[in-house]
């Protein structure tokens, strides 16, 4: 009778041992053999150890197609959950070959029976055993009673119904290390409920918190300068707003006698419309949103239009500002030639109403919420058997944990929404909700989005260059794994675990929202490859430009106050240089604020770089060299882009490869 060399392999991380008893079983093609106990001559399950132990079954069991393990409790010892790297068959002890069965995730007892297969990747039509069927099925099964969808905030993209990170379990949960962010000359202003008494106050708060920051100390010296406003909205920490326009919108009263000071010499405002040097910052989805009461007092929000022109010295400066939607003696046009309180205040209450949409909808919903829903989705329809689990897990599972922590510290009761950002706990489910509603397919997708926007040709939107060369490079590392395991365009459409994926994406997690324009199915390869490349790419180079560059433009407060505490003017010459100083959210809600974003723009001391697998998938075959090629065409981009800062003054760093983390991980 035949006999299997079974060994069992623990992950070598400190933490992956076990004092507990394990079992183990083969299950064949013709039968299953009864469970053997795995401590042959006193093994251990110890951090990188393996034991040994051989099976005999009494019957035939055919060609082995799963291993089951089973994790007991030792009496008087611990129940410790187990890390196991994989299990590796010979089907005698002097063969050659041997077979691998990974696992490479935590076991604990409570899962019961834990089936490996052997085969790393498979589409469902590869299938031939009614065994490998039901095992993809059940495992489908398993994860769904565990997955379930929730909302968070009626009428925007939905969540996982979980209200704490342990419910996750310890292989969608992950212990990230803290770069050692430095909060020490933030503490102690918890309760200085009262406004700033000078810029000069300020300024020694700067001081201790950004004298190491070279962009916070140019925000400082610069943020009163028009072209530097324009410049922050290409390549600031929210360069998703600004849009070149070709007609005005038609509640903002521009003419061309009112901006002629601000236009090239001979031109005129239609004329600079049509050549395409018009741009557009509009916040029409702030509009009528309750504003926060922080410290007892009111706050205010506004909803303003800023256009700007794009000159022939590549600067885009702001030429006009209106601050409520409907155009009227009590909402008046702001132009730089107004007093230069007047024109300052008018950019701040824009900042403003940026802080609002870069947090909750540039950041959260854009590249947190849209993984998590991705995430959500592959556990609950794609096998870990399947390609696409494998490639998008990596990208997207630490969003589940982020995003809880977000939902029940941050965006709960006094969190730093409820306590010290304009935009409360009231407006911000109305705001993600109209977030949801007006986001589109096509500005998710970095080509598409330039183009639409008018960004793609502009030699100083550092961003624009910068995120379609990692596009790029991402897009075709993924055609080039579509390709390996989809022969045409028929396998797609054939794959009934794709669609159903797809499908609940659309349905379950974006609400069905066919005006989004995204999509219901797959019918070819391009099509898949395009959209696995909008998620990738939201959960890691999105992410990095949005999210690691906030702490250098919003140090400086005055540059992107996250709070005004006064009402917008209803008329010009309202307010004097140092009258601007009580618009500003009040000592504690500025530290608040302060610290948040200090720990939300440092990297993990240990975080993985863009297309860097830890997982052994990753590691062999064709898949390997994809990977290699992928990571080298990401480090020339680095290079480039390293010469490039060298020569500036401003560097843009935060979509250098070297810079971009694998995941939303903080």
């Amino acid at each position: 009778m035949e006999e299997f060399q079974v060994t069992i392999r623990t992950s070598p991380g400190p933490l992956a041992g076990t004092y507990n008893t394990l079992w183990v079983s083969l299950i064949g093609s013709q039968c299953e053999c009864p469970p053997v106990r795995v401590v042959p001559d006193g093994q251990c399950l110890l951090p990188g150890s393996t034991c040994t132990v051989v099976v005999k079954p009494e019957k035939e069991v055919g060609t082995v197609v799963l291993v089951r393990l089973r994790l007991e409790t030792r009496p008087g010892f611990p129940n410790l959950n187990w890390h196991c790297l994989d299990v590796q068959l010979k089907p005698r002890a002097d063969a050659a070959e041997v077979e691998h069965f990974p696992c490479n995730k935590w076991i604990k007892t409570a899962d019961g029976d834990v089936e490996l297969r052997s085969n790393r990747v498979c589409l469902p039509k590869g299938e031939t055993l009614q065994i490998l069927r039901e095992h993809r099925a059940r495992e489908l099964q398993t994860k769904q009673q565990l997955i379930k969808w929730s909302t968070f905030a009626e009428g925007s993209i939905r969540c996982i119904d979980m209200t704490s990170s342990q419910s996750l379990g310890p292989n969608l949960s992950y212990t990230r290390q803290s770069p050692g962010t430095n909060l020490n000359y933030l503490r102690g202003f918890t309760d200085r409920a009262e406004p700033w008494s000078s810029l000069e106050e300020l300024g020694i708060l700067f001081i201790h918190n950004g004298k190491d920051n070279a962009v916070a100390r140019y925000v400082q010296a610069h943020w009163r300068d028009d072209a530097f406003f324009g410049y922050q909205c290409l390549n600031g920490c929210n360069p998703l707003q600004i849009r070149q326009i070709h007609s005005l919108p038609t509640n903002l009263p521009v003419t061309s006698e009112m901006l002629r000071d601000f236009l090239p010499v001979g031109s005129s405002l239609e004329q600079e419309l049509e050549r395409g040097a018009i741009f557009l910052l509009d916040y029409e989805i702030l509009d009528q949103l309750p504003a926060n009461v922080i410290n007892g007092k009111q706050t205010y929000l506004a909803a303003p239009l800023c256009l700007l022109h794009y000159n022939q010295h590549g600067q885009l400066k702001p030429i006009a500002i209106q601050l409520q939607r409907t155009a009227g003696p009590q909402n008046p046009l702001f132009l730089p030639s107004d007093p230069e309180p007047d024109w300052l205040l008018a950019k701040m209450w824009v900042r403003n109403s940026d802080f609002q949409v870069h947090q909750l909808l540039s950041h959260f919903l854009r590249t947190h919420m849209i993984g998590e829903v991705c995430c959500v989705a592959t556990l609950r329809r794609l096998p870990e058997i399947h390609p696409l689990h494998q490639l998008l897990m990596p990208h997207l599972k630490t969003c589940l944990q982020i995003n809880i922590q977000a939902r029940t510290a941050l965006l709960a009761p006094n969190g730093v929404f409820d306590k010290a950002i304009g935009c409360g706990l009231k407006a911000a489910p109305l705001l993600l909700a109209r977030g949801t509603h007006q986001l589109r397919y096509t500005s998710m997708c970095v080509p598409d989005d330039l183009k639409e926007r008018g960004l793609d040709k502009l030699a100083n939107c550092y961003y624009a260059q910068d995120a379609l060369r990692v596009w790029n490079a991402l897009h075709r590392f993924v055609v080039s794994w579509v390709n390996l395991y989809y022969c045409s365009d028929q396998d797609i459409q054939q794959d009934c675990e794709l669609q159903s994926w797809i499908q609940e994406i659309f349905t379950e997690g974006l609400l069905s929202f066919t005006h989004t324009g995204f999509p219901q199915s797959f019918q070819t390869t391009a099509e898949l490859s395009k959209f696995v490349t909008m998620v990738i790419f939201s959960c890691s180079a999105l992410h990095a430009a949005v999210n690691f560059s906030q702490v250098d433009f919003n140090l400086w407060i005055p540059n992107c106050p996250a709070v005004m505490s006064r009402p917008p003017p209803e008329v010009k010459g309202s307010v004097t240089e140092e009258e601007l100083l009580s618009f500003l959210p009040d000592i504690n809600s500025t530290c608040s604020v302060l610290t948040i974003l200090l720990l939300l723009s440092q990297p993990a001391a240990d975080y993985v770089l863009l297309c860097h697998y830890r997982e052994q998938y990753f590691r062999s075959g064709d898949v390997c060299k994809l990977v290699e090629t992928v990571q080298k065409e990401l480090r020339a981009i680095a290079e480039d882009i390293t010469k490039r800062n060298s020569k500036m003054e401003l560097p843009y760093p935060y979509l250098s490869p070297n810079n971009i983390e694998n995941s939303v991980a903080i």
